[in-house]
């Protein structure tokens, strides 16, 4: 087993954790909280009879990162471990696998679900478990699977159930909630406290030492003024007005500035408001406006040959979906003026002045002569493939020995990384294959990034916690963290409090920890019970609301061509998982298309093709079919892509399934095979 030993300040903050409390371990990115919680770990086996460790995450990546890098190396001599994701067979016996290890890392909603599994070998109780490690803990709030998780544990608690595991979280920064005075800061902190039933600590005695270890880096606004003059912008805003005459608005709507996050919100609720009161042409125009606001959006960020290129891919997608005289204008509008945008959008005179700043920014810091590690941090997926296609074309870049790729979440579809490009691109970034990634949140935190002479946060607005986080990434010796930003903008002025709030999070933490134990503990249990009873509370309003409507009366409707094509008796939920339409009618409303391949592999199903609505030239996405069990292939149904016709006169939209006023049964394999596949098993 590989020996280690902590650093001074990391035993402070252990002190209690060794005694047995549950506490928080309040310390920054690349402080060495996991080695920390590592060494509690180690402690807690060596002096606990029938010790249970388990170790979690938010995130898929880090059950492996966290397994390879900090656990199996110190641990794993000794003992047993094991890592279960979502991803890995392990999960379909999640109780036996907690049975027969030690120490076991895995995501939340891992051991959340087994808490409610009924089947012998996927249970498991939170009395198995002796020491509960919580990573990136400032996650545990409204109904993340942390903190629902962590109900089960208060709940328990208040009713005097023993024995329960001990609890060590982890954070960097938990954040004010929101708050901007101190009062409210103490509360949000209070509440993290409570919800994760432990003491918050760090550091008092070795603060330089951890200074030492952790240096900020220099920080600098670059800022940009705005530019001179925008025509290919100011077309875009042309075109929009056009719509809005089209669209003829209701006098009772108003529009905020166009190119605006605020813009975006009001088109979504008049899309949303086209949909419920059966006004297709609203609705269409709304979804349209989306998609040039969006260009407006990348043309102040990125190139405008970017937004351009963003509405171009769009219309090339609804070449085929002109359903009725509404389609034909905003198909027509984006086609005659589609040689005037091309023209303007390749005018260098009036280039995004952002993306020179940005330039001078990165070349500032790296050089063929200098060794230099970066992160650019952007909004969106999007934006990173922009920027990492401007770095590949960028001559000045390329003699600077600028060597980028995109870091983006794991997932599926066109634009996620697979976990394994994810793996490939940090790998050859610590090897210095890579020396710039263009990255969007996900490489805030968690992941095992080495340190960086450079971050630059480009186009953001974020909250404290994701500023602390990566501004932490910047942590090699004279680093540099870099905002670029226009003039005056919202970015810097978001910076700016993002920096108030940060010193404000310090001081709510002081407060907290300066409460005399008793005075705490009331607080604590206070708020404790106070959620539980606003959780029971929730949860009998939402199993009244899932009841409102009686199934078999529901009409789901296609969000485009608004046809109704099911009922919401047809949905059954597979493997708690997949809403699946299980009336073999519903074929003749969708055409199946091109394969849909995930890179994961699962128990009792496995993917089929995309379905989309076959009413005229409709084409509206729906969702995929899922072959399940080798034998029976049903479309699961993407509820974000229809509207619910729940009386006659009134129609609602959902994003999520568990938003819908009516109860979804559970599908029953037996009975489906003996009620639609009964000749065939004869």
């Amino acid at each position: 087993m590989a020996e280690f030993t902590l650093r001074s300040y990391q035993e402070e903050v252990v002190e209690r954790a060794l005694k047995r409390e549950n506490i928080i371990i309040w310390l920054p990115t690349g402080g060495g909280k996991t080695r920390a919680a590592v060494y509690v770990a180690k402690k807690h086996l060596e002096t606990t009879a029938n010790a249970k460790v388990m170790v979690l995450v938010n995130k898929v990546h880090l059950v492996d990162q966290h397994y390879n890098k900090e656990f199996n190396p110190h641990l794993g001599d000794s003992y047993k471990l094991a890592n279960v994701s979502g991803e890995s067979e392990e999960k379909d016996f999640f109780g036996k696998v907690v049975k027969d290890k030690d120490v076991i890392i895995c995501t939340a909603q891992i051991l959340y679900n087994a808490l409610f599994n009924e089947e012998e070998t996927k249970h498991v109780e939170l009395s198995d478990i002796t020491l509960l490690i919580i990573d990136e803990c400032h996650h545990t709030n409204k109904e993340s699977a942390y903190n629902k998780l962590m109900r089960c544990y208060v709940e328990k608690k208040l009713k005097g159930e023993r024995p329960l595991p001990q609890i060590l979280g982890l954070t960097a920064s938990p954040g004010t909630g929101g708050a901007r005075i101190l009062e409210n800061a103490v509360k949000h902190v209070l509440q993290i406290c409570a919800n994760l039933d432990s003491a918050i600590v760090s550091t008092k005695n070795y603060v330089p030492e951890l200074k030492e270890k952790v240096p900020k880096p220099v920080k600098t606004f670059d800022i940009v003024e705005k530019r001179q003059a925008d025509p290919f912008g100011d077309h875009l805003k042309w075109m929009m007005q056009l719509i809005h005459d089209f669209m003829n608005l209701p006098p009772d709507v108003k529009l905020r500035e166009c190119g605006t996050q605020e813009y975006e919100a009001d088109v979504v609720i008049l899309e949303h408001r086209g949909v419920k009161e059966n006004n297709r042409l609203l609705a269409q125009c709304a979804l349209h406006l989306r998609e040039y606001n969006d260009a407006l959006l990348i043309n102040d960020t990125l190139r405008m040959m970017d937004a351009y290129h963003s509405l171009e891919e769009y219309y090339n997608m609804k070449l085929t979906t002109a359903f009725d005289g509404t389609d034909f204008f905003l198909l027509g509008l984006f086609q005659e003026n589609q040689v005037e945008l091309r023209k303007l959008a390749t005018n260098t005179l009036f280039e995004n002045p952002k993306m020179g700043k940005l330039e001078s920014t990165l070349l500032r810091q790296f050089s063929p002569s200098v060794q230099s590690r970066g992160i650019l941090f952007c909004k969106t997926r999007k934006s990173t493939h922009c920027l990492n296609d401007w770095v590949l074309k960028n001559s000045a870049l390329k003699s600077a020995g600028i060597q980028a790729a995109i870091l983006t979440g794991a997932g599926n579809g066109m634009t996620y990384m697979t976990q394994n490009e994810q793996a490939d691109t940090i790998r050859n970034f610590r090897n210095g294959t890579l020396n710039l990634l263009i990255s969007t949140s996900v490489a805030e935190e968690g992941l095992d990034i080495p340190e960086c002479n450079l971050v630059v946060r480009y186009g953001l607005l974020t909250n404290e916690i994701a500023q602390q986080q990566a501004s932490g990434r910047a942590r090699a010796s004279n680093s540099q963290y870099s905002v670029v930003a226009q003039a005056g903008g919202r970015e810097v002025r978001r910076e700016k409090m993002n920096e108030y709030l940060e010193e404000l999070t310090g001081q709510a933490i002081a407060e907290v920890q300066k409460m005399n134990q008793r005075e705490f503990q009331r607080k604590i249990t206070e708020l404790q019970t106070e959620a539980i009873i606003t959780s029971k509370a929730l949860e009998n309003r939402n199993t009244e609301k899932r009841s409102h409507y009686t199934a078999s009366n529901i009409q789901l409707l296609c969000r485009s061509c608004f046809k109704s094509v099911a009922s919401g008796s047809d949905i059954k939920l597979l493997d708690n998982t997949h809403f699946v339409n299980i009336n073999p009618e519903f074929k003749k409303h969708y055409k199946v298309g091109g394969q849909l391949t995930l890179e994961k592999n699962f128990e009792d199903w496995e993917p089929g093709c995309t379905i989309s609505c076959s009413n005229g030239q409709c084409n509206k996405k729906w969702g995929f079919q899922v072959k399940y069990k080798k034998v029976v292939v049903l479309p699961n149904m993407a509820i974000k892509n229809f509207a619910l016709q729940v009386t006659p006169g009134e129609r609602m939209i959902v994003k999520k399934w568990k938003d819908v006023p009516f109860t979804v049964e559970d599908f029953s394999f037996e009975e489906y095979c003996q009620e639609y596949l009964g000749d065939f098993l004869d």
